[in-house]
Parts: C-alpha cells; sequence; structure tokens
C-alpha cells in the first residue's frame, strides 16, 4: 500500500534555483562558523582526565553532575560503564592544575556527598592523542568520500558520482556546522554519527540515480529535467517512510536516551533531514547541470560475431 498516490509528477526541478541559493547560504554560512567559532571539541579530541567510580546501588547521573558542578566542574561527562553502579567521569583540561589533582578533587566531591562510593581508576587523555584522533576522523571521512566517488562512478555514470560527492560534502558541511553555530560538543560518538549520515545520504541517492537510469531507458520522448522530476516522484513514497521512520526512532534516542547520546542523536536527526534534502536537490541537480542524457547511460550495445557476414548476405 503507498503513503501517495502520486498522479501527476511533482516538478522538483522547478524550484532548482531557490533550492541551489539555500544549499549555497547553508553552505558559506557552515563554513564562516566552522572558521570563526570552531567545533567545540570533546574530551576525545582535546584530552582530559577520566575517572571510573563504583557506587554501591545504581548510580544516579544527573545527581553527580549536579555535585560535581558544584564543585566547581564545568560540564564535566558522566555516564554508565560497564553497569548501572559503574559511572565514567570526564573532565576538560583545567588551566594551572594538574591532571592528578582534577582526579583527586572530583573523588573528594562524590565521596563528600556519599561515602560508601569506590574509586576505581583514574586516567588521563594527552592532547596529543586527541590530535591523532581528530586527524583520523577527518581522513576517514575523506576517505570514504573518495570511495564512493568511485563507486558510484563506476555503477552509474561520473556525473551521477560527482553530484553524489558533492551532496554527501554538502552534509557534512551543514551539519559541523550545525554543531558549530550552536556550540554543541563533538566527541567521537558525534563523529561516528556523521559516518553515519554520509551512509544514509548516499543510500537515498544511489535510489534516486537507480530510477533515473532506468526511466531513461524506459522513457524515450522526455527531456532529462521531466526525466528527473518522474525519478523522484516515483521514489517519492519510498524517501518518506523511510525518513519518517528513521526521524521517530531518532527522536526517542533524542528525548529519552539521556545526556551520553545526545550529541549523537542531534548529529543523526538533523543528518537525516538535510540528507533527504540533498538526494532530491542537490545530487540530481549537480547531475542535471553537469548534462546527464540518455546516451550517457544506455548500456553499450556489443556487436556479435560475425555479424557483419550475416548483414552481406
Amino acid at each position: 500500500m503507498q503513503l501517495l498516490n502520486m498522479k501527476e509528477t511533482v516538478g522538483f526541478m522547478s524550484l532548482r534555483v531557490p533550492a541551489a541559493i539555500l544549499s549555497a547560504l547553508l553552505v558559506i554560512g557552515s563554513l564562516v562558523s566552522l572558521g570563526v567559532n570552531q567545533l567545540n571539541w570533546g574530551l576525545d579530541f582535546t584530552g582530559g582526565t577520566q575517572i571510573e567510580m563504583r557506587y554501591e546501588g545504581v548510580a544516579n547521573l544527573d545527581a553527580v553532575r549536579a555535585e560535581l558542578t558544584q564543585a566547581g566542574f564545568i560540564e564535566p561527562t558522566v555516564q554508565n560503564y560497564g553497569s548501572s553502579q559503574d559511572i565514567l567521569i570526564r573532565i576538560a583540561p583545567m588551566e594551572g592544575v594538574k591532571n592528578v589533582e582534577i582526579g583527586d578533587r572530583v573523588v573528594a566531591a562524590l565521596q563528600a556527598a556519599d561515602p560508601s562510593v569506590e574509586k576505581r581508576g583514574i586516567a588521563f587523555v594527552g592532547p596529543n592523542i586527541g590530535d591523532e584522533l581528530a586527524e583520523q576522523g577527518g581522513l576517514a571521512m575523506l576517505v570514504s568520500l573518495l570511495c564512493i566517488l568511485v563507486y558510484v562512478a563506476m555503477r552509474f555514470e561520473w556525473r551521477f558520482a560527482l553530484g553524489s560527492v558533492v551532496a554527501l560534502a554538502h552534509d557534512v558541511i551543514i551539519t559541523l556546522g550545525l554543531f558549530s553555530v550552536l556550540q554543541l560538543e563533538f566527541d567521537l560518538t558525534v563523529l561516528a554519527a556523521v559516518l553515519a549520515v554520509i551512509g544514509y545520504s548516499l543510500n537515498d541517492t544511489i535510489v534516486v540515480s537507480d530510477r533515473i537510469r532506468e526511466n531513461f531507458r524506459k522513457i524515450r520522448n522526455s527531456e532529462t529535467e521531466e526525466i528527473i522530476n518522474i525519478s523522484l516522484t516515483q521514489t517519492l513514497n519510498r524517501t518518506i517512510i523511510t525518513s519518517l521512520t528513521t526521524i521517530l526512532v531518532l527522536m526517542s534516542l533524542f528525548f529519552l536516551g539521556g545526556a551520553t547520546i545526545h550529541g549523537f542523536a542531534t548529529a543523526l536527526l538533523f543528518g537525516v533531514i538535510i540528507g533527504t534534502y540533498s538526494s532530491i536537490y542537490v545530487a540530481s541537480l549537480v547531475a542535471l547541470w553537469l548534462g546527464v542524457s540518455r546516451e550517457d547511460l544506455m548500456p553499450t550495445e556489443i556487436e556479435k560475431e560475425g555479424a557483419d557476414q550475416e548483414s552481406m548476405l
């Protein structure tokens, strides 16, 4: 059963100029924010102190955060670690305070509120490790985009490949721009979400590209713009259902998942929305502007051996 019964083709490409202007403004704004505000790097990238604590009963994470904030620690990260009794606390570096002293102060603050709490271990993440993670994360995104470029070029056509990569870069830049503008913490979980957004957006783009190629071969008397509109209309039901079901799950994570995965859920939720938009207006629009045509997507005819002799008879 289809969600929508499309008897007429939706003119998606008639809005290509406003869509291109909107995308350009969002990308430029994101790049400006990334250059001025930069990202609010988490402890995974900046380094800091990690303290493992164990409670006799179930640890109240909100209470622990409140106790640490009251003790003078700015935005401490508190999450369960292995069980509901064990917690992992991450504290950002403090100017003029050694990591060992930070760990001792955290333990003292928690034991003052609950003497039964037990220290399980303290570890220190240096800034060199954080720089290495940031470099490897950026390299992972770059390599994924290059691999996608090669795959789509081989699977479809180079114009679709370039459109797909432009759409994915568009999604990544705008998602990073959101975190820069709002100064949300960017840690390894958010980086994983950004990579997941690349996969989600690519899946949508592949579906649309496949339908465009199929319609170029089936519909003979239509212009490229009309073929793209028909293909986008035919895949609209699938796009809406997939996006809505994904968004419902992500909203549950966003509102009920707690502070630990809030950044992860935010990146995915925004990424799914912007990825759906880019699959419709960025990837297809770039292919249209590059002049993709029916001849580019028609299979190469292989001449049978002996065909010349047969035609002469």
